[in-house]
């Protein structure tokens, strides 16, 4: 099969880049079962298993995609695909609050965020865990961590500070955030018992999740999926987090801890220790690895090359989010 992965970024990742980190491990496990992948993405990737075409974002996205393609899988909906004549593919990575349709042939990223779209199509985002480095699952084990863009105040830093800050002794080291953050409403976080790192990737941020006791993740909105999750799980932390999104999906009482309270999420860290590291290592590398995300994608390319749309209807929003931020409580 030839096929076409299209996004609007840069190839490789190098910090953050989750959708571009899952683009990547697709089209590299695709390539390994034999099929003949190539990118087309901004100006500047680079690949070394694939060929790469550069987007000019001057022309529309739909015309500057040769007919040589068996199937094209976007990563974002691009204007008037709906006048793409040959298969395709569109993954969902986001949310959207608006009740605009969507097309056809969408797939989203968890069950949960198909079915607030009314659809049932969904694969869950796998990652190739050789690109990591392997974990220690006996190294002392000393601070929990928070995972991800802390500027967005969905994702709720300030809930996993205070969450920490509410034990006697925790620590919490924050991937993703800084001290000092005047998009947040000049936040300021004095406490000793919290250390920021910024934007990190690569070993740095293995090892630092290598070290730690858990995931604090209290997100406030309906996370479509969540590669914090994963990652986390894959060096063998268990999750604290809220019932929002795909949280309940991904992490069962085996391998974390869902609560909307504050309080709760400070009690239930104190019993860390009670998760199997092992466990939750294991899960993440048999259920969310890349080989398992491309052979699901490989059964919706076949059902559009064959003609089919992999929803009946369009998928839209059945219920728009009119509060901001979903509940948080002490």
């Amino acid at each position: 099969m030839d096929i076409l992965i299209v996004n609007n970024a840069k190839i490789p990742v190098q910090l953050y880049g989750g959708t571009e980190r899952v683009i990547w491990d697709l089209g590299k496990e695709l390539s390994g079962l034999g099929h003949r992948v190539s990118f087309l993405v901004q100006g500047g990737s680079h690949c070394d298993f694939a060929p790469v075409r550069f987007l000019d974002e001057r022309r529309p996205v739909i015309d500057q995609i040769p007919k040589q393609y068996d199937v094209v899988h976007f990563h974002f909906e691009p204007p008037l695909v709906e006048s793409f004549e040959r298969p395709y593919l569109i993954t969902m990575h986001g949310n959207a609050n608006d009740l605009r349709k969507l097309d056809r042939n969408t797939v989203f990223v968890s069950n949960n965020h198909a079915e607030r779209y009314g659809s049932t199509a969904f694969v869950h985002n796998g990652l190739d865990w050789n690109d990591y480095t392997s974990p220690d699952l006996h190294v002392e084990r000393t601070y929990f961590h928070f995972l991800g863009k802390a500027a967005w105040r969905v994702k709720n830093v300030k809930g996993a500070i205070e969450v920490v800050k509410a034990t006697e002794a925790e620590r919490l080291r924050v991937l993703g955030g800084v001290r000092f953050n005047v998009k947040m409403g000049l936040r300021f976080t004095f406490s000793p018992r919290i250390r920021f790192y910024g934007m990190v990737g690569g070993t740095l941020k293995h090892v630092l999740l290598n070290g730690s006791k858990g995931l604090i993740f209290p997100v406030r909105w309906h996370e479509p999926f969540g590669l914090s999750i994963i990652e986390s799980l894959y060096y063998g932390c268990p999750v604290f987090g809220t019932p929002y999104g795909s949280l309940p999906e991904l992490v069962s009482d085996e391998v974390g801890f869902l609560s909307n309270r504050s309080n709760d999420l400070s009690m239930a860290i104190l019993q860390s220790g009670n998760y199997s590291k092992r466990r939750c290592h294991e899960y993440a590398c048999d259920v969310f690895n890349s080989r398992r995300m491309a052979l699901d994608y490989l059964k919706n390319y076949e059902q559009v090359i064959n003609g089919g749309h992999i929803n009946p209807l369009s998928p839209a929003l059945l219920q728009g989010q009119t509060q901001k931020f979903l509940e948080w409580l002490e």
